[in-house]
């Protein structure tokens, strides 16, 4: 097996999704990841249910999930001798990834310049709201509050329905999560030529700013702000969603004049093009929505199996995952589970969202599982700490 990132090693200190999606990101891909996680404050994303439940265990597999492929070392920071330990591996280690309000990482004595001065290779990714500067950089917020304020939610909605929520988190992973992988590999690159680190500052406000692409190009452009129902993807024609008679939705994406005129062909429905060349969006949208309720999706579905017109069925997740093209993508894996002990279980397995690039020398292989801290002994061994300055450093009741 060859991984892309095989020898490069993080430093997690981060919780919740953004920070761990990303590192997640990067030890699919081969990274070495070590999770910083306190041993008296929970993540909260490990309360997510529902759970894995084997004898004695329950974990989120939502957690597990995030967790895949990585290490877990639980220190309290607050403690100079758990600090110590910091430094130590940072003179090991690649890359450090935070997800701290501005200035937590500077109190704890672990903010960039003081790890510079021992790694001056180190990238150091800080992955924050607001950013490390301006006006809002120590507000708390979260994915709806940073579409909000990057003007993406303002349109992202119909005239009657207002902005829409989202049922995945667009500024959390399209924007912190990749945008965060994407630094770090650049840095990663810059430091080959270079042999320097440096400090990243991503912000998910900034990042889903970024996300209105085409329509913030236009707006900057003209002066005009797009709005509900006022462009060609948010209702300003017939683009979208349509309910059918089992209360099931069709999705509908014909953009180009060749989708559309086969799209209303197949429909039987020829003169609606005359609705269009007029400009009159609503009243195609109607009577295309008269016609999908009238049957099932099971219909809509045979209908437009062979058809090339940009249609295509709502599915459920497990509805997507146990489709032929997610079948045959790969997009679905069996993940190994590992004991709280932290030994590997070979009998169970978890079913997770496999990683998304298929490298063609790499062969995937996953495990998963493990209470926070499991690896905390194995990793101060490697340091060269006895078993007393284990205890020490974590107490007994850490110490296998």
């Amino acid at each position: 097996m060859s991984f892309p990132l095989k020898g490069l090693k993080v430093l997690d200190f981060s919780s919740l999704l953004p920070g761990p999606y990303a590192s997640m990101m990067l030890s699919d891909m081969g990274a070495e990841v070590l999770r910083m996680q306190s041993p008296s404050h929970p993540d909260l994303l490990s309360t997510v249910a529902p759970f894995f439940v084997d004898g004695d265990q329950q974990q989120s597999y939502a957690y597990l999930t995030i967790n895949r492929n990585k290490r877990s070392m639980a220190l309290d920071l607050k403690k100079p001798e758990c600090i110590e330990v910091i430094k130590q591996l940072v003179q090991q280690y690649d890359i450090v990834l935070e997800q701290f309000r501005p200035g937590v990482m500077q109190k704890l004595g672990l903010d960039y310049d003081t790890l510079k001065a021992i790694n001056p290779g180190l990238i150091y990714c800080s992955i924050t709201g607001y950013g490390q500067t301006g006006p809002c950089k120590d507000k708390a917020g979260h994915d709806i509050n940073y579409l909000a304020l990057s003007g993406l939610a303002s349109y992202s909605g119909t005239a009657d329905s207002g902005p829409v929520l989202s049922g995945t988190q667009i500024a959390d992973i399209a924007g912190g999560s990749n945008q965060a992988v994407i630094s770090i590999l650049a840095a990663v690159l810059a430091r080959q030529n270079n042999g320097a680190g440096q400090y990243l500052d991503v912000s998910m406000t900034d990042a889903a700013f970024a996300l209105n692409a085409m329509f913030a190009a236009g707006a900057l452009g003209s002066g005009d702000s797009p709005q509900p129902g006022g462009t060609m993807l948010n209702g300003g024609s017939f683009y979208g969603y349509y309910q059918t008679l089992d209360n099931r939705h069709l999705a509908v994406g014909g953009l180009e004049p060749k989708f559309i005129a086969a799209f209303f062909d197949l429909m039987g429905h020829n003169e609606w093009m005359a609705l269009l060349e007029a400009g009159d969006h609503q009243q195609l949208k109607q009577q295309i929505s008269s016609v999908i309720a009238k049957q099932n999706l099971s219909f809509w579905q045979a209908k437009f199996a062979k058809s090339d017109v940009c249609v295509e069925p709502v599915l459920t997740v497990i509805e997507a995952a146990q489709s032929d093209l997610m079948q045959h993508r790969g997009m679905v894996i069996d993940a190994r589970v590992t004991c709280s002990n932290g030994k590997k279980n070979g009998t169970k397995t978890v079913r997770q969202v496999a990683p998304v690039v298929k490298f063609s020398d790499e062969q995937i292989q996953i495990t998963t599982g493990g209470s926070v801290g499991a690896d905390t002994h194995d990793v101060l061994t490697e340091l060269g700490y006895s078993e007393e300055q284990i205890k020490q450093i974590i107490g007994d009741s850490h110490v296998r």
